[in-house]
């Protein structure tokens, strides 16, 4: 047995309060090692009184990776606490017990010591992580206000240009968009099925982006006012529609009050510690040349000199930002915070963030923009979830740039899935393209097929799915500001047959959420050769299953007692489903 690849940690992702009654527990071991685990467990202060040791479980093997296999046991929390251990038997034959002491051999002598037992103390509910019910059944639109649509073009900055006349927008374009742009299309937002809004920043600021703010107060006039807002949240809400705005902590705009004013009067400001200045005098810089990289004495995001660096250690921005963050909570009921840059701010301040908001909203949703490994913001007092990059970008290169096998591609989301608890999973965020991004159509070099079978499997997987708006009439566009581009609201331009492919997919996931939120992942069948896929989500009370297939061959599912729920490229012949390539076919299993 290989003793090295042998992991497990009490009160992590490993072993953690999922709900009030019930504990998760997980162990990883060498991939084909082991033959067998079980677990051995009971409370800590009847170990020799009960001999609860004797009683173990088995677990279940419920992931394979190239490297590794994980176990999983779920029981009961009914004790308030718990001691534990794990028998493991090696496919040699040899017996092993891996508790806190580590690894040693099978025998009375070890399963009678408390000490050689992993422990969770005590159960404490307000330790458990909590993530919001309501997002696990959300499906999110992204809109970029300055975009979606020109409600009012009274509000419109100088030098506004006409709606969509630009093939290729630049990064200081301006056409005019707003949020009565986006009232008057909630009832389409109705049709297409998403119950979830999240919009860029909205605040005033000086770009069309709006990522350098300038007052976090006030909505920027050029997208209306806070009454328009307050009555979009309000008819949103009335739509079943959630709303979440864009927080952009880590950095101000170069015009906010704060900053010009530390340029006037340099060290003798107010606000000098307001931000992380290495040396004084601090420059102006050209408005016209903002988004270029200077030799800078002061942080920033990146090297881009309008937006300087907040310090968020300091206690006066700590109180201005937590102010802020209530202020648009308590006056317009919003229901969710994105964290622009959320990886880049200290985690103390988050802890106080998350305590705030919370505390106003007990199912408040706090999403961080981070675009790797996140554990450390996802133990149960900074965020609920993170924009799920890693684990949608392994989705993108297996369906889109066709640069990993099916093995890597389930690897990779395997990987991913064991880094957080199972509740944080269920409430991640899923996007395929964004402001940040090429959008989906473009980088699937505008075969549509395949922009729909990559959509169809995101959304049958864990979280939460989010549109980009426009990816559901077929728009394309490079990385920004191309994926910035007008909405287009023409319908003889839009792709139609995308949009009701969308619509289904939308009202698939939400009538299957409780299968698709809390099911368990079942990787049926890898074929790397033909690039074909079969798996299943699955609950004591439902299954669905899903074969997808890239390569050239056609490939056959049986459907026995299966019930056909969503098809692309498929033909049933004599119960038989025929996959041809970019195809795939999603069925329910009759009960």
């Amino acid at each position: 047995m290989e003793k090295s690849a042998v992991y497990h940690r009490p009160e992590s992702e490993y072993a953690y309060l999922y709900q009030q009654d019930s504990v998760h527990l997980r162990l990883r071991t060498k991939k084909e090692d082991v033959q067998e685990v079980a677990l051995l467990h009971g409370d800590p202060y009847l170990v020799m009184e009960d001999k609860w040791y004797q009683s173990p479980i088995k677990m279940k093997k419920i992931f394979t990776t190239d490297i590794f296999d994980y176990w999983f046991v779920e029981v009961s929390a009914a004790h308030r606490r718990l001691s534990y251990g794990f028998h493991l038997i090696g496919k040699d034959g040899e017996n092993v017990f891996y508790g806190d002491r580590g690894i040693k051999s099978f025998s009375l002598d070890t399963l009678e010591v408390n000490e050689n037992y992993f422990r969770l103390p005590y159960f404490h509910e307000s330790d458990r992580v909590k993530t919001p019910e309501w997002v696990k059944q959300t499906v999110w639109y992204q809109i970029f206000p300055e975009r979606f649509d020109n409600g009012d073009p009274s509000n419109d900055p100088t030098g506004t240009l006409p709606w969509g006349s630009k093939e290729h927008p630049d990064r200081t374009d301006f056409f005019g968009g707003d949020l009565q742009g986006v009232l008057n299309h909630l009832d389409y937002l109705v049709d297409l099925g998403i119950n979830g809004i999240y919009f860029c920043p909205i605040f005033k600021a000086y770009s069309n982006h709006k990522y350098d703010t300038i007052d976090y107060f006030e909505v920027d006039p050029h997208f209306g006012d806070k009454a328009l807002f307050k009555k979009l949240v309000e008819e949103a809400h009335k739509r079943g529609i959630r709303i979440m705005l864009d927080a952009v902590f880590n950095h101000m705009g170069y015009f906010s009050e704060q900053w010009q004013d530390v340029l006037e009067k340099q060290e003798q400001s107010a606000f000098v510690d307001w931000f992380h200045i290495r040396q004084f005098p601090v420059a102006p810089v050209d408005k016209d040349r903002m988004e270029e990289a200077e030799k800078l004495n002061y942080d920033t995001f990146s090297f881009t000199p309008s937006m300087p660096k907040l310090n968020t250690a300091n206690l006066e921005v700590q109180e201005y930002l937590l102010k802020i963050a209530a202020y648009w909570i308590e006056e317009f009921d919003i229901d969710a915070w994105r964290l622009d840059v959320a990886n880049e701010v200290d985690h103390q301040f988050w802890k106080k963030f998350y305590q705030v908001v919370t505390g106003i909203k007990e199912d408040f949703y706090i999403l961080g923009e981070i675009w790797h490994s996140s554990q450390n913001w996802l133990n149960g007092d900074e965020f609920h979830g993170v924009m799920n990059y890693a684990y949608t970008e392994t989705i993108l290169n297996f369906f889109v740039k066709n640069n990993i096998t099916v093995s890597m591609l389930s690897d990779g989301l395997i990987d991913q899935l064991m880094l957080y608890r199972q509740q944080t999973n269920e409430v991640m965020f899923n996007v395929l393209d964004s402001h940040d991004t090429a959008r989906l159509l473009t980088v699937a070099k505008e075969d549509k097929d395949v922009a729909k079978m990559t959509l169809a499997f995101t959304f049958l997987q864990h979280g939460s799915p989010c549109l980009y708006y426009g990816t559901e009439i077929g728009m394309t566009g490079e990385n920004d500001p191309d994926c910035r581009k007008c909405m287009i609201w023409d319908k003889e331009k839009q792709e139609l047959d995308l949009l009701y492919f969308v619509k289904k997919l939308i009202t698939l996931r939400k009538y299957f959420h409780p299968v698709l939120s809390y099911g368990e992942l079942i990787f049926e069948e890898l074929d790397d050769e033909n690039k074909c896929l079969h798996f299943s989500r699955k609950t004591d009370e439902e299954q669905l299953n899903a074969w997808f297939n890239k390569g050239e061959e056609i490939q056959t599912a049986e459907l026995f007692n299966q019930e056909v729920l969503m098809s692309l490229n498929t033909e049933i012949v004599e119960g038989k489903a025929q996959i041809a390539q970019n195809g795939f076919i999603i069925t329910k299993v009759s009960q």
